[in-house]
């Protein structure tokens, strides 16, 4: 009944314009517009909702345009700006200048891209401005990615971020704007800060085929098997059996144990993701090599880690 009254009203609408237009007959256009208004007085005699009228009532709201923001409550105008990003809210600065340069919108700007900086935690002057904190900000992720050590120095000449490893981990772990190459070009240096970076990750109940992806995503592996690969499997392991000291006695895991099998996953992930290995390692082959470097470790367990590899894919993916 529904769609028969709103198909009624939709044609009593089209008519009107087209008998307006002279397209059709006015007889017809009346005929129409009877039988439309016969049934939505039998509708509103029943309680219901004159269709027609909302019809008219939404084209002319759509005449209308848009609702100014500055005419609704600031509280629901800022939460209808929330969601544009830094480049729409400039625009919508030009039109609600008020309200484009609103400090919470900005606030918001800033936690969202580089969730955390030393800035945050100070007590901050009257005078402060998170839009140009935003720029600044924006402006040394720009010198980080083309070189990383002048970009953490401009960050802390700007007094974003405190000269410690803690505070600049915290940084790079929290942003999602920094260039991996250069990510990683930094943290082969700067091996205080990649410290402090790997206890930021918390690997409690986790796979370890997912908890090794998860690493490599803030960490990127490098392209080649050397030292720093190295480095950074060693401290995962460590790191990956602290959080799971419950699975570390079930299992029998211990980090050098951890070590081999992540050795295990990245060969894995290469042999069965590269298109140039025709002959792909079979789940027997890979339980059997495996056991042999950590004999300590069940074949369920290392037939559940190539099944996840199979499934899910590369560890190590950029």
């Amino acid at each position: 009944m529904g769609q028969v009254l709103w198909r009624i009203a939709r044609n009593q609408q089209f008519q009107q314009e087209y008998s307006e237009q002279g397209y059709l007959p006015r007889e017809c256009g009346r005929r129409t517009a009877a039988a439309a208004d016969n049934v939505n007085h039998h509708r509103q005699g029943q309680g219901g909702i004159d269709i027609y009228q909302l019809l008219k009532a939404r084209k002319s709201k759509e005449e209308q345009g848009f609702i100014d923001l500055e005419m609704l409550p600031p509280e629901l105008s800022i939460t209808i700006l929330s969601y544009l990003n830094a480049t729409d809210l400039c625009l919508a600065s030009c039109v609600w200048q008020d309200l484009g340069k609103d400090e919470y919108l900005w606030q918001g700007q800033c936690k969202s891209t580089w969730g955390h900086c030393s800035i945050y935690n100070r007590r901050l002057p009257s005078e402060f401005s998170y839009r140009k904190l935003y720029m600044q900000l924006d402006e040394g992720s720009l010198t980080f990615n083309g070189n990383p050590n002048e970009g953490i120095e401009y960050f802390m000449s700007k007094g974003i971020l405190n000269d410690h490893p803690e505070e600049v981990a915290k940084f790079i772990f929290y942003t999602r704007t920094l260039n991996w190459k250069m990510l990683r070009i930094y943290l082969d240096e700067r091996r205080d800060v990649l410290d402090e970076l790997v206890t930021l990750h918390n690997f409690s109940n986790q796979f370890l085929p997912n908890a090794l992806r998860e690493f490599f995503r803030h960490i990127h592996a490098p392209e080649e098997r050397g030292e720093y690969l190295e480095t950074l499997i060693t401290k995962f392991s460590h790191r990956f059996c602290a959080c799971n000291p419950a699975l570390v006695r079930e299992v029998g895991l211990s980090p050098d144990a951890v070590n081999v099998l992540c050795y295990s996953l990245i060969l894995l992930s290469i042999d069965l993701s590269s298109p140039h290995v025709k002959n792909k390692m079979s789940k027997r082959e890979f339980i059997r090599n495996t056991r042999r470097a950590a004999q300590n470790i069940s074949e369920d367990f290392v037939g559940h880690l190539y099944d996840n590899i199979y499934l899910i894919g590369h560890v190590a993916a950029s």
